[in-house]
């Protein structure tokens, strides 16, 4: 005999808009839970209503089989499945928008300069890919033991996020950021002089608190377009670097000193901190105000 309350897999159909060989394809999945009449035909509990009506809402808003199952069995939450799959929509529409800057920056290149965006592009398809290389490029300048936070905030300074919608500009910014970053000279250069300046440095924190505050009163003066000069920010840019090698700011300090930083003013540094800004927008990045320090060091000590 059939159970009266018991729901046929065709009403099923009908009550839930969800096609019979949908619902066979569910209960294979193990989605839908079903028992047999004696006749051999499939017959659903009336919980079978509401659990099918969610799966079709969950399917519509694009959630895989996987995260509906874990919704059902409750090892995911409905806010926290609906979350995962929103954050992949959002890489999903950052990709694609990161495509469309590409494909424009090319399309309004002159024709002399399209082959040469081309190859520059070509290497950059992806934006947290192309983060990710920018990321260790500065990581491996980090040659002494810091705290976790103390990394991130320095790379958080020196690597800016993807824009979510660029502009054509912003990708070809971001990809010549990228070439930069895959200069093995200018690594191993970066690489040589902070071997030497560890050797150097004996209070590594001291020299990063110090130099965040010299930062922060150069800032200001970079973003008004100041000329690099002596004054409070150089001096407790110095004072930092002094306190950070056990020595005092002296005339001989700071003329030791500036071989040591002189690596700042790379043109290839330069040029990254430009590139940053036309990603970001700054007017003053960290790297063009520690630029700033250093130019201004070196009109002091001449």
């Amino acid at each position: 005999m059939t159970d009266d309350t018991s729901i046929g897999i065709g009403d099923l159909a009908t009550l839930t808009g969800v096609p019979v060989r949908t619902i066979r394809f569910y209960c294979d999945e193990g989605i839908l839970d079903a028992r047999r009449s004696a006749g051999g035909h499939r017959r659903f509990d009336a919980s079978a209503v509401d659990r099918l009506r969610l799966v079709r809402r969950l399917r519509g808003l694009g959630l895989g089989l996987p995260g509906i199952v874990a919704v059902l069995t409750g090892d995911r939450s409905l806010a926290e499945a609906v979350t995962v799959e929103r954050r992949a929509a959002d890489a999903g529409l950052a990709a694609l928008a990161w495509r469309r800057a590409s494909l424009r920056a090319v399309e309004e290149a002159a024709p002399a300069g399209q082959a040469a965006r081309l190859d520059l592009l070509a290497a950059v398809q992806d934006g947290p890919a192309a983060r990710d290389v920018l990321r260790e490029f500065w990581r491996r300048r980090i040659l002494v033991p810091l705290p976790d936070a103390a990394v991130e905030e320095f790379l958080g300074m020196s690597v800016p996020e993807p824009p979510a919608d660029p502009a054509p500009g912003q990708v070809v910014a971001y990809a010549g950021m990228v070439a930069l970053a895959g200069d093995r000279r200018l690594l191993h250069e970066l690489r040589m002089q902070g071997r030497v300046n560890a050797e150097w440095v004996r209070d590594e924190p001291a020299l990063i608190a110090g130099a965040r505050e010299a930062m922060e009163l150069a800032t200001p003066l970079v973003a008004a377009g100041r000329e690099p000069s002596p004054g409070l920010a150089l001096d407790r840019f110095v004072a930092a670097h002094a306190a950070g090698r056990g020595e005092r700011d002296t005339p001989r300090f700071r003329r030791a000193l500036l071989p040591a930083v002189a690596m700042e003013q790379d043109p290839r540094l330069r040029r990254y901190w430009t590139l940053f800004g036309e990603v970001t927008g700054e007017t003053a990045t960290a790297g063009t105000v520690n630029t700033w320090l250093v130019d201004a060091l070196e009109r002091a000590v001449a």
